[in-house]
């Protein structure tokens, strides 16, 4: 009997504590109708509200003749100095530099008559000119490097590519990766302007020449040899030199032997020693 009084006491008390809770419910929906609709979401951000305050700002700067801020597709002051050394416009069409006129006119009549070539494609000639500068203490101040990459593309006319290292040495402190130099390499019309400038304005002006060696080629036909001043190039401005800078420049031909490129770029002037 006891047992039966406390189940009838527990169902009396969960019946009594059902009813108060749609009270509740109905109370709190009383007092969303009171206040006014709920809001929606997002409709208190802080961000929306500010819009107009900002577009403001902007027009007062604008009047004040403020500089606005760069965007992120914006270019910085690295991309417009790289534009300014970017590769040379294009030649004119119809144009037909020089030494290529003087390898068709003189340089491949020679070549034929002196090795005796029955096929008009058989002569020899350029097909890429490499320049290499190498600047080690680069590693140390990125300036001498920027410096390097900037009087290149000056002589050249075409954006030089940054030579980094293909493995660590650590007699010369040298960690794979790290920058060491710049290069460019030039085939075409660029190439033969390159090479009538130097050899008409820039080999003349080096100091005490004598004639460059003729045992300089590598067996193949191509012919390497150095400057140890970057000043003997007319493009460059002495004044605006940061440190004095050589480079070594790589002639490369289509000859088979040492023998038809020394001939080869005989005809097209440079002047090799005699003796």
């Amino acid at each position: 009997m006891a047992e039966e009084n406390k189940q009838e006491t527990r169902e009396d008390q969960v019946g009594a504590a059902r009813p108060e809770e749609p009270e509740r419910v109905e109370e709190t929906v009383k007092a969303g109708t009171a206040e006014g609709p709920a809001p929606e979401a997002g409709a208190d951000r802080p961000g929306k509200a500010e819009k107009p305050k900002k577009a403001e700002k902007a027009e007062k700067a604008e009047k004040a003749g403020k500089p606005k801020k760069a965007k992120k597709g914006d270019k910085g002051d690295k991309a417009k100095k790289a534009e300014k050394h970017e590769e040379s416009p294009p030649m004119p069409p119809g144009y037909v530099p020089r030494m290529l006129k003087r390898f068709h006119d003189e340089a491949a009549p020679a070549l034929q008559k002196r090795f005796g070539y029955k096929n008009i494609h058989r002569i020899p000639k350029l097909s890429k000119i490499v320049v290499n500068m190498g600047v080690g203490e680069g590693m140390k101040e990125s300036k001498l490097l920027d410096a390097a990459v900037e009087d290149l593309a000056t002589i050249t006319g075409q954006r030089p590519t940054i030579t980094k290292a293909r493995k660590s040495v650590a007699s010369f402190k040298v960690r794979k990766g790290m920058s060491l130099g710049c290069k460019v390499t030039m085939r075409g019309m660029r190439m033969y302007e390159f090479f009538d400038r130097l050899v008409t304005s820039a080999i003349p002006r080096i100091r005490d020449f004598r004639g460059l060696s003729p045992d300089s080629f590598d067996g193949h036909g191509n012919y390497t040899f150095g400057i140890k001043e970057q000043i003997v190039f007319p493009e460059i401005d002495y004044d605006k030199v940061a440190k004095i800078m050589g480079m070594d420049i790589t002639i490369a031909t289509t000859c088979q032997t040492d023998e038809e490129a020394l001939e080869l770029l005989r005809g097209l002037g440079m002047p090799f020693r005699t003796s």
